[in-house]
Order: C-alpha cells, then sequence, then structure tokens
C-alpha cells in the first residue's frame, strides 16, 4: 500500500492522476484524523464519464477538509 498527504485542493488532481496510471485497484481517502472519507474501488472500463460524479463528490469533499491522506491499493498487492 501507498500513501500521499495531500490539501484539500491538490485532492481531485491527485485522484485523475492515479486513475490515469491505471494501477491502483482502489483509492482510499482519509482525513488528518485517519477516519475514512471515501473508499473508490477502480474497476477495468471505470473511466471517463463513470468518474464524473464520483470526482464531483470528491471536490465537494475537498472543499470541507484542509488535508487528506490517499492510500492506494495496486493491482501487484
Amino acid at each position: 500500500m501507498e500513501s500521499f498527504k495531500v490539501s484539500g485542493e491538490e485532492l481531485v488532481r491527485k485522484i485523475k492522476e492515479l486513475i490515469r496510471e491505471g494501477n491502483a485497484t482502489r483509492i482510499i481517502i482519509k482525513d488528518m484524523k485517519g477516519n475514512t472519507f471515501m473508499e473508490i474501488p477502480l474497476t477495468i472500463g471505470m473511466v471517463g464519464a463513470a468518474m464524473a460524479p464520483v470526482l464531483a463528490a470528491i471536490g465537494a469533499l475537498a472543499a470541507l477538509v484542509s488535508d487528506f491522506t490517499i492510500e492506494i491499493i495496486k493491482k501487484e498487492e
């Protein structure tokens, strides 16, 4: 498992980058205290329009909280 600390304004950009890389099977977004806000399962074919509602929810979340940790579970794990 890999993790990144990002600010609210970087959150959507980093999630989009991870989705484009295509080697993650699940992305978990947590707050500073370690509480899980959202888990995003990434399946084959989940791109483009299918991701729009998820990214909108992440954008709304980013407006509420300033610091996040993103955990990435990769395919080979």
